[in-house]
């Protein structure tokens, strides 16, 4: 027997003899029969890199006969944070499961003039979005997919949602959507470690011309794109209008970044503003705080002040 099939048989022979279990784990099956149960740390062309609790193992892609499903013994040990979004350390999963596992956490933004995407970030209907989506608007709705007894994704608009909170600098917007009886709002979970890196694989979930619920991937180009002033998350992951305001996952299904602009003169010139901005904007809620009867009248710069009489600035003496 060859000596890799030799080794994976021991391999599952050794887990099921433990008795292993991981909070959230992927059930490999080989083609010699065997099973193996683990947390899929790096899926690969080539091979998959699995945690199974007591060694890493590599399993060569030709090696795989299905990966079927995932077993969830425990919750993910999630925190709140004191801006009242959620944290929690999430594995490594495919794009086909994270989209199915959090998309019900995001929204479509619906308003007069348009349409966006947006995110909710806690139990109470706090949903966040760009600021462009909302801008001059009063009457704002928003439409949340929740499941069937069947697993089906099924629409539900929601009219009435509340501005709490706008940032223009930052292009983010807070909303409240109203509790519902029969719902209960699914969160998504916000990266709480800075560790994006070029190259990483990253997916968006949103509503680009109101297509609902379309999912795309790319990677990161680089974590630090320049414009005016701010820094931007530059990814190849297709971001149209009607996704602005969606959230950009990285491939554990943390947000770590908001989607809100593209280039028009080329493909794959996809932006998203970094979660670290938003949340600054979370923490300082109170202080972009939204008051529809004290509107912002808007602000100008100072002229810094001339001086008078100036000093004559004295000639540079040249050497003779």
């Amino acid at each position: 027997m060859h000596s890799m099939n030799r080794r994976l048989i021991l391999t599952a022979m050794l887990l099921a003899a433990a008795g292993a279990g991981t909070a959230s784990a992927d059930v490999i099956e080989l083609k010699t029969g065997q099973k193996i149960e683990g947390e899929v740390l790096k899926d690969q062309a080539d091979e998959l890199i699995v945690d199974i609790g007591v060694d890493i193992v590599r399993i060569p892609a030709s090696q795989v006969k299905s990966r079927t499903g995932k077993v969830v013994t425990t919750s993910p040990a999630a925190t709140i944070n004191e801006a009242n979004y959620h944290t929690a350390d999430l594995p490594v999963r495919s794009v086909k499961e994270l989209a199915e596992q959090y998309g019900e956490g995001v929204v479509l933004v619906q308003t007069s003039s348009g349409l966006g995407s947006g995110f909710i970030i806690n139990e109470q209907g706090d949903c966040v979005t760009n600021y462009h989506v909302v801008e001059k608007e009063t009457r704002i709705a928003t439409t949340i997919f929740t499941r069937n007894e069947k697993g089906e994704f099924v629409r539900r608009r929601i009219d009435d949602v509340e501005i709490l909170a706008l940032n223009p600098y930052f292009d983010l917007a807070l909303l409240k959507i109203p509790a519902q009886k029969d719902i209960k709002f699914k969160h998504v979970y916000i990266a709480k470690d800075d560790n994006l890196k070029e190259g990483d694989g990253v997916f968006a979930i949103g509503n680009p011309l109101g297509l609902e619920r379309s999912v795309s991937q790319g990677i990161v180009s680089t974590r630090n794109r320049n414009f005016e002033g701010l820094t931007y998350i530059q990814t190849t992951t297709q971001i149209n209008p009607g996704n602005s305001g969606g959230p950009l996952f990285n491939l554990k299904g943390e947000v770590v970044g908001v989607t809100n602009m593209k280039s028009t003169f080329g493909e794959g010139l996809g932006f998203a503003i970094p979660a670290a901005h938003l949340k600054l904007f979370l923490k300082d809620r109170d202080a972009f705080a939204f008051d529809k009867s004290n509107p912002n009248a808007g602000h100008r710069y100072l002229e810094a002040p001339r001086r008078r009489n100036p000093e004559p600035i004295p000639s540079m003496l040249l050497d003779p």
